[in-house]
């Protein structure tokens, strides 16, 4: 198959950016799976999200490194494996390799089938927090793209009003671009306390950015 070579200059430029990125150099030494794990870990930091006793939903988790996170900050020592203080629960489209410790389904999160799968591993107990990196395929036309990536953050922001605790929160990410002010507009309508943050870990040049909801509103 060929290859044009617009397409291979810029699969150039993303690799060398990618083998020279700190956080992805960090993942390696630090036994994270993709460099999205710091992403979460700034934004919990900067936030006290998670905390060891807690019950987390992990939307859209493969390869596992928020999963991997949570799990580290779960466990009394912070380890990778061993003791862990809480449940997570991971879901995704895409096969993720086993996490110790993490009960993860793989399906359509938007299939009902799959959604109640996902009630049933809760076992009706509110989560302390839903995490949220879903993202679909993108195919390039802004407009489909962002129906579609605003669909999934319904998805989530619906599935945090049933299953999250009253002051419970949710992590999303969303892109800027069309459809960003809706989806801020929603979280102002579901949480008390929103907040827009671009970790340090998101690459500048990405459009992506995180919406945080914390403490559900009365509905």
């Amino acid at each position: 198959m060929k290859v044009k070579t617009k397409s291979k200059k810029v699969n150039k430029a993303w690799l060398n950016d990618h083998v020279n990125d700190p956080y992805v150099k960090l993942a390696q030494k630090e036994g994270f799976r993709a460099r999205a794990a710091y992403k979460l870990k700034e934004i919990d930091e900067s936030l006290g999200l998670i905390r060891p006793g807690n019950l987390v939903v992990d939307l859209g988790s493969a390869p596992g490194a928020w999963s991997q996170y949570v799990r580290r900050k779960l466990s009394p020592q912070g380890a990778a494996v061993g003791a862990l203080d809480g449940t997570i629960i991971a879901l995704d489209i895409l096969p993720m390799e086993p996490v110790e410790g993490v009960v993860f389904l793989q399906g359509d999160f938007r299939e009902p089938e799959v959604l109640a799968r996902l009630e049933a591993a809760v076992q009706g107990r509110k989560a302390d927090a839903v995490v949220s990196d879903m993202a679909p395929n993108l195919s390039g036309v802004e407009s489909a793209d962002s129906a579609r990536i605003q669909h999934l953050v319904e998805l989530a922001v619906d599935f945090s009003r049933a299953h999250l605790k009253p002051d419970g929160a949710l992590v999303a990410k969303v892109f800027h671009g069309s459809g960003y002010s809706q989806l801020v507009k929603l979280f102002k309508e579901t949480f008390r306390v929103v907040k827009p943050l671009k970790p340090k870990a998101s690459r500048d040049k990405s459009s992506e950015t995180f919406l945080v909801g914390i403490g559900l509103k009365q509905q």
